[in-house]
């Protein structure tokens, strides 16, 4: 300030220990939100070799082991901070020796997070290299820092963030920019891109000079109060139409209920990109519960009307379960929840556990054994051991309960449910059923509906105890 210079040396700046603190500490902060819950992973684009081991060093600081980080990189990058090339080589011939020990150091890191044994060495940093692009793309790593690598050609489903504190532009800023495109499921239909300088001018050239070609997947979503104008609209008519103490009247207000909520929790989905949208949702957490409890609810009915025999005319109604889908209200929240109760009998608690059980598409299943669960607990201060030995007696006494009204063979269903909970699923092809059923006579016109029968208590047995 106030003071004649020729030039400021912008990489001891853009390097300051105090600069490079708050970035990490904003992107720990906003990990979550950005990533869906960890559902999604992310890349963090630094200027430089010397950047990127400051970045890793500070998230090994504040992060400790709550986020999977590594770091990788192989020449020294350009002096021009515009620089992109591929650098994909898999080669650190060029690395001079405090680049390679530093490395060295960040792979020990990675050996002891997975087991491996990679170091720089020519042969076991390319499997490093292989090792990396794997685990990044089954989403093991929470954060990947990288320089030039993994910004272009590197497709990863569940990447949906990028971090980038570097100047990119062209081409390179394009590329590096769709390494976040690619569509996934509901709940990721664009990309994030968190730039901690300001790019806007490259993105507008870039989007302009290769918008007839290599930008066609790229499309800039415009700003907050845009969508948050639409979205309090939407909350508005939810409540309007739908006051939560009303019932709905027949089968058309329903569905219009369905894609109203619907389209309310897509516009959700993405205004929870935006950091302006904390403390500006409109509508209390304990209402939404509410709504979305409906909304489940609406999904059995719906859910048992197309199972039946009955023709089914549903195909319009679409149910938006990914995006309710919320992994932080989990067993050991609702067992937080529980422990508070028992130890000072609020009812406003005992309230709470019930809409988020209810409005949950995970818990829902499991609001019976919740229930029973709080009617019994002894001992607040050990509850998930006391939770754990619940869930075992409960599970085994569900499990005969099956096996004597069907009359199973007990040894085979047994088996058969512990392959299915570590599928994940119940197998309804070939004989699997048919190897623990009673016999049955061939011609007897019953037989298929007793294996339906039994298939609907299975799968409703692996819905209740998977995950706990």
């Amino acid at each position: 300030i106030d003071e004649l210079v020729h030039d400021i040396d912008r990489e001891k700046a853009y390097n300051a220990p105090e600069r490079i603190s708050q970035i990490v500490k904003y992107v720990i902060e906003h990990f979550n939100e950005q990533t869906r819950h960890r559902e999604f992973n992310s890349i963090f684009a630094a200027s430089s070799i010397n950047a990127a081991m400051l970045y890793y060093n500070e998230f090994k600081k504040q992060a400790g082991k709550n986020l999977k980080v590594a770091i990788i990189y192989s020449y020294s990058v350009n002096s021009d901070e515009y620089h992109n090339s591929e650098e994909n080589s898999e080669s650190t011939a060029w690395l001079d020796n405090r680049q390679r020990e530093l490395l060295d150091e960040a792979i020990k890191d990675y050996n002891s997070m997975f087991s491996t044994n990679f170091d720089t060495s020519s042969e076991k940093f390319q499997n490093y290299y292989k090792d990396v692009s794997m685990r990044t793309k089954t989403r093991e790593l929470d954060i990947l820092i990288v320089v030039n690598m993994f910004l272009t050609g590197f497709d990863a489903q569940k990447l949906n963030t990028l971090w980038v504190d570097k100047n990119l532009k062209m081409h390179g800023l394009i590329q590096a920019f769709s390494r976040t495109n690619r569509i996934y499921n509901a709940k990721k239909h664009h990309g994030n891109i968190i730039c901690f300088r300001n790019l806007q001018k490259q993105v507008d050239e870039a989007v302009k000079q290769f918008g007839d070609d290599d930008a066609k997947s790229i499309v800039i979503i415009r700003e907050f109060e845009f969508y948050h104008k639409k979205y309090t609209q939407m909350i508005q008519e939810l409540i309007n139409k739908f006051p939560l103490e009303s019932q709905f009247m027949g089968e058309n207000s329903e569905k219009n209920f369905i894609a109203l909520f619907g389209s309310v929790l897509r516009m959700q989905n993405l205004l929870s990109s935006f950091d302006e949208f904390a403390g500006k949702e409109i509508i209390s957490k304990r209402d939404l519960q509410d709504y979305q409890s409906k909304y489940l609810d609406l999904r059995e009915k719906y859910k048992k009307m197309m199972d039946s025999d009955e023709t089914n005319i549903n195909n319009d109604i679409v149910f938006e379960i990914e995006l309710l889908t919320q992994i932080d209200i989990n067993i050991d929240y609702i067992l937080m929840l529980a422990g508070k109760y028992k130890n000072n009998g609020d009812k406003e608690i005992l309230i709470n556990i019930q809409k988020t059980a209810a409005s949950s598409p995970e818990l829902r299943s499991k609001r019976e054994l919740i229930e029973i669960f709080m009617s019994r607990i002894n001992n607040y201060e050990d509850i998930i051991s006391e939770w754990r030995e619940f869930v075992r007696q409960q599970r085994e006494k569900d499990l005969i309960e099956i096996i004597k009204r069907e009359n199973l063979n007990p040894e085979k269903v047994r088996k058969f449910i512990k392959e299915s909970f570590k599928a994940g699923y119940i197998k309804t092809t070939g004989t699997h059923i048919r190897e623990f059923m009673p016999p049955v006579n061939l011609f007897d016109k019953n037989r298929e509906s007793k294996k339906a029968r039994i298939i609907q208590q299975l799968r409703g047995y692996l819905e209740k105890y998977s995950g706990i």
